[in-house]
């Protein structure tokens, strides 16, 4: 049942949700030391269909691929896939803080998007001016090409914000009708049956499919197609079909904060002034596109 506003069981379960997709990306760049990034998200899709296929079966709903589905289900897939070949890319090329802080710019992409296709979804002054912001704590992390790789991040950056869109329009398609007719398991079980072949087929052109491959990376590996895609993605997915979108895309503004502070504290990343203040700027403005006027 849709709720027009977010409740304590939704707070709670997007907290929980966001910090999992924070420790991720520190998961991401250590899995990427053993495998080429794009490689690792083919391999990874491919691995969740069977936990996804096996969460519904469990729920006495077994995967149904229907004709109608085809159309909305092709892209839904083909979206997801370029949203993680950017985001594994870009946590390749840039540090976890710098990518979590383009990244997660997402809802402000949403926001854009829901203004145009989702009914009651309209950007309002107050939203327009957090839009503002979060785009300009954008551009200046983008900018800011100090620390750890910073004349080689630029790419790295790109590839960042290339993810956000992807993950805006996924988000996007997954609220349009027929894709939220599905239901999220479905939604996902779409997304990583699709996304899985093209990655796979997309891989060769990034290089060496596999670099210094060690035990723990297979383990994280396993951990990214069960816990992160099957747990992670569909307890999203179920909020973003119960709360409105733009409220449930606005608690990412949280994963920038956690995304800087395990970078630091798990890899020993550098945070310039420059990024904490594209960090605030960002959490300021998606603050501003939740907020009732």
């Amino acid at each position: 049942m849709r709720k027009d506003r977010i409740d304590t069981f939704g707070t709670v379960a997007l907290l929980a949700v966001m910090l999992l997709l924070a420790f991720n990306q520190v998961i991401v760049k250590v899995v990427n030391e053993g495998l080429q990034p794009v490689f690792f998200a083919g391999v990874r899709s491919v691995l969740a269909v069977g936990f996804v296929a096996g969460w519904l079966w469990f729920r006495g709903k077994p995967p149904q691929l229907r004709r109608a589905e085809l159309g909305p289900g092709l892209l839904i897939g083909t979206v997801f896939a370029l949203e993680f070949l950017c985001l594994f890319m870009a946590l390749d090329l840039t540090t976890v803080s710098r990518a979590a802080i383009i990244f997660y710019s997402m809802p402000v992409w949403m926001a854009v998007m829901a203004h145009f296709g989702l009914p009651g979804e309209r950007i309002t002054p107050l939203r327009a001016l957090g839009l503002v912001l979060a785009f300009g704590g954008t551009a200046l992390a983008i900018l800011d090409q100090s620390g750890a790789g910073g004349q080689a991040s630029l790419t790295g950056d790109l590839f960042a914000l290339g993810g956000a869109l992807g993950w805006a329009a996924t988000a996007f398609v997954a609220r349009r009708p027929v894709m939220a007719a599905v239901g999220p398991e479905m939604q996902l079980f779409w997304m990583v049956l699709v996304s899985g072949p093209l990655l796979l087929l997309a891989a060769p052109f990034f290089g060496p499919l596999i670099r210094d491959l060690q035990p723990v990376h297979l383990f994280w590996l396993v951990f990214q197609a069960s816990v992160v895609v099957t747990g992670g993605f569909i307890s999203w997915l179920w909020l973003l079909s119960v709360y409105p979108a733009s409220t449930v895309a606005s608690f990412s503004f949280l994963t920038p904060i956690m995304g800087l502070a395990l970078g630091w504290l798990l890899l020993n990343e550098p945070v310039s002034a420059q990024v904490l203040v594209a960090a605030g700027l960002v959490a300021g403005g998606i603050i501003l596109i939740n907020r009732r006027a």
